[in-house]
Formats: structure tokens, sequence, C-alpha cells
């Protein structure tokens, strides 16, 4: 009989196989609970799971093509897509001053890398399984079984979209025709690039992980670029004059708005949302938890320093007030000003585009395995379709399924605000997944603790996260709940949309 990777094991072993080769016990027993010992192919030790969960897969259906370079870039390519140059302007606006923006920039990276550590313990834990959040909600609530499964492989369905980041691939190639697109004009680019990225990646894995590679070291460039570009402005090499007047009295007109700050905050986090999507193909890589504590460490860091050389760089060249009037293209402004409208601007916005177009591909990468991985727990109807690898070694039907909500979620909201609507939409139900799955690390704790297995240490390959760090991440995410619901000064339509303010967090709610 062929085995079925969505097949669950069974929970009763045999008893000539209750010890294995390692004289390790195969299943262990805590209270209700059954826990399985297995280990895959992927060069990482032998774990223990909840036996009601998906069984590891003995060898990845898509390989093992991930490698510590494609690792930085996969989480390179996600964080910097469009973020850092459409965001800048409305973390601005939201923030009131160029100090208090500058300083939040910041806390995303505190905030970015106390989670990071959050899923490095999970996948010390679990490092067999791809899938990050769905591997680790089904192993933090096991019971009641499939309560947190189906809860979020029907989050994952109904937000697996890319929308924003079409969005503003489309508005970057209109800038460089410098066409003022209609609102349908703007929908059907977004629609074509999006498509040509699926199409890209339907055929060959090994193929879209060097294709990621690839743009992910042009975004990198790109930025690095920009960061440059900045320190020479702002060094008075350029014809911008005063390039330090954003710099005087850095926290004049800051906000108190309880609406403002959380609005910036959910920015800068769907600016560094990335960190975490090598957790997303944990099974495709050799010797994960030491290759994505590394790499993954690297990636972010070097982010997070040109995060904050790329604001300075359009505080230098931007007056503050035209700054915050630049919509999703801050950083195009920023071109404009220092190189004029020459051809040279054309290339930077293509540039940029290209960004946008990578986080594409490294998106459709990390959440197609997530998935995928919904589908091996049984939580999506028709698993086959959702599991299998055929014809091409590649996860079709997660593809598509991508497609099909990128597609409704271009068309659906008014252009005008589709992306702040779409970033804001995002955010908030991850919130809520995060900040159970930082509270679940405890009780993953706990339980092994109540098994007896060893506390993890990085001499031993693992990784356990400060408790600070955990804290944090649980706090921060608390926070993003609760002040969503905070009006905005300008009342109820006085948001970042033309409609009701908390729209997205009570569409975040239903789904």
């Amino acid at each position: 009989m062929v085995s079925l990777p969505w097949k669950r094991r069974a929970t009763v072993a045999p008893p000539s196989y209750n010890y294995s080769e390692q004289n390790e016990p195969v299943f262990l027993t805590e209270g209700n609970l059954q826990y399985a010992r297995e280990k895959g192919a992927n060069d990482s030790s032998p774990s223990y799971q909840e036996a009601s969960g998906a069984p590891v897969e003995a060898q990845s259906p898509l390989g093992y093509h991930v490698g510590p370079i494609t690792i930085i870039f996969l989480n390179l390519s996600k964080m910097v897509g469009t973020g850092v140059y459409s965001t800048p302007s409305s973390v601005l606006t939201n923030t009131g001053s160029v100090g208090l923006s500058l300083i939040y920039w910041f806390i995303g990276f505190l905030i970015a890398a106390s989670s990071l550590s959050v899923y490095l313990e999970f996948a010390s834990y679990f490092p067999n399984r791809s899938g990050s959040e769905v591997v680790y909600l089904e192993q933090a609530y096991p019971r009641p079984r499939y309560l947190f499964p189906v809860t979020f492989a029907v989050q994952t369905v109904v937000l697996s979209f890319s929308s924003s980041n079409a969005i503003v691939l489309a508005q970057y190639l209109f800038r460089i025709n410098g066409h003022s697109p209609t609102p349908w004009e703007l929908k059907g680019v977004a629609v074509a690039g999006y498509t040509v990225a699926v199409l890209l990646l339907a055929f060959q894995t090994r193929f879209s992980y060097h294709l990621s590679n690839a743009i992910g070291m042009v975004k990198l460039l790109t930025l690095i670029f920009v960061a440059i570009t900045g320190l020479v402005v702002l060094g008075g090499h350029t014809s911008i004059k005063n390039p330090t007047s954003n710099f005087h009295h850095a926290f004049d007109d800051t906000t108190g708005s309880g609406y403002g700050i959380t609005n910036a905050f959910v920015k800068i986090i769907f600016s560094y949302q990335g960190y975490e999507n090598a957790f997303n193909v944990v099974n495709e890589v050799r010797n994960p938890v030491r290759s994505i504590r590394n790499s993954g460490g690297i990636s972010l860091c070097i982010v997070a320093v040109l995060y904050m050389l790329a604001n300075i760089a359009y505080f230098a060249a931007v007056p503050k007030d035209e700054l915050k009037k630049a919509s999703q293209i801050a950083a195009s402004l920023f071109f404009e000003r220092v190189f004029g409208t020459s051809g040279a601007v054309k290339g930077l916005n293509f540039l940029i585009a290209l960004s946008a177009f990578g986080n594409l591909i490294a998106v459709l990468l990390g959440q197609s395995r997530l998935i995928r991985e919904c589908g091996r727990q049984g939580t999506l109807p028709f698993a086959p379709f959702w599991v299998s690898t055929r014809p091409f070694g590649t996860p079709l039907g997660p593809y598509a399924l991508k497609w099909g909500m990128t597609i409704l979620l271009i068309l659906a909201p008014p252009a005008g605000d589709a992306f702040n609507f779409v970033v804001d939409l995002a955010v908030y139900p991850q919130s809520f997944f995060y900040f159970l799955m930082a509270v679940g690390l405890y009780l993953v704790r706990y339980r092994r603790g109540k098994l007896g297995l060893p506390r993890l240490s990085s001499q031993e390959g693992g990784f356990r996260a400060w408790d600070v760090a955990v804290l944090f991440t649980i706090a921060i995410n608390l926070y993003l709940l609760v002040m969503p619901w905070y009006p905005p000064p300008g009342g109820a339509t006085g948001g970042d949309v033309s409609f009701w303010y908390a729209t997205y967090v009570v569409t975040g709610i239903g789904m």
C-alpha cells in the first residue's frame, strides 16, 4: 500500500517497536496525550511530537535545496518587498515626527528579533516538519483536537493573498512610464504581475529557489544603493539644500493618538514580516536549527540596518510635509528629488518594482508550504490536492489557491484604499495567532518537562528563547489586538482608508 503523507500514524505502537535503535522510547504518554518519536531525512535530531498531528515525512517530496544562502534570501526577499519603499510616509503621518518614526523602526527590529527567537525554539522541538505556525499551534494546543489547526487553516486560506505587493508593483511600473493609471489599469497590471510570478514557480522547485536568490541579491543591492545615496545626500554632496532640516527638532509634531501609534506599528510589522519565512521550509533544510539560527539572524540584522538607513535617506532628501503626502511612492519621490526626472530614476523605479516582484516570489515559496502542511493535517478538504507535488515536484494546489485569493483581493477593494486595507487586514489575525503561539511555547516547555525530556541547549544543536523575548512578543501582540479599536482623531472615517477605521479588525475577527 502506498504511504500517503496526510495519513495519521498509528497511536499505539507494537510492543517490538516500543524503543528506537538509540534505546529511546518511540511513544511517551502524558495524561491523555501521546507523543511519537520521529525523524526526517534533513539531518536533524529525532523529536517527539503529539501523535494526533500530521506525521513527519521521512523524505521531503520537495527535495533539500535550501542552504544558508537561500535561507538569507528567502527571509530578506519577503521582508524587503514594498514595505520600506511604501510605508515610511504612512509611519511618519501616524507618528507625527521624524524622531519617533525612526524609534519605531528600531522597535520593529526588536519585535522581529523576539518573534524570531520564539520560532527558533519551536523549530528546535519540531525540526522535521515544514509549515511553521501550522505545526507549532498544532503541537502547542493539541486539545480540543482540530480546534486550532482548523481555525488557523481557515485563516490561512482566507488570507492567502499578496495583493498589497502586487498593487505596489503595478504602481512602480506605471511610474517608470510616467503614466497615471486608472484604477482598473492599476488592477490589471497587478493581476498580470502576480500571474507571471506563479507561473515562474509552478514547474521546478530548484529553479524557484535559484530565482529567489537572484532577485534577492538585486533587492539587497538596491536597498544598499538607497542607503549609500542617503548618506551622500546627508553629507551635503548633492543639490539637495539643507539635507539635515528634517532632523532639527526631530520630535516636533509628535502625535499622542493611540490610533496613530498603533497604525504605525502595524505598518512597520508588515515591513519586517519575512524574518520567519525559512521556518515554512524547515523540512527542506539540512540541519535546520543551526542553519536558520545563523542565516536567519544575519538576514534580519542586515535588513534592520538598511531599513534605518533608508528612512534616514528619505528624511534627508524629502521635506517632511511632502513625504507625508507621498502615499505608497515614497522611494520614487526620493529618487526624483536626488536624481531629477532623468532615465536613472526610471531605472531605479524598475529596481523597486523588481523588489516587489521578488517579494511575491518569496511569499509564494513560504506560504505554499504552510498551506500544504494544513492539507497534511487533514484540516482542508480534498487533502490530496493540497499535498500532491505532481507532476513537477511543486505544490501546485497551494499555488493555485494563492493566485485565486490574490486576484480576488486585487479586484475587490477600491484601488486607492487597497494597499492600506490589505496591510491592516493581514496583520490583525496574524497578531492573534502570534500571541497564541508565544503563549503556547510555555505550554510546550511544561509538557516536555512532564515527559522528562531534556532542556534545550545550543551546545546540543537546539535553541531556547529568553523569557524576556517571549514575554515581549506576547505583550506586543496583545497590544496589537486591543488598540486598533481605539478611534482616530478624525472620527469613524478618520483612519488611513476612506471607510470605517476598524473595518479590517471586524473583518479579521470574522475570518
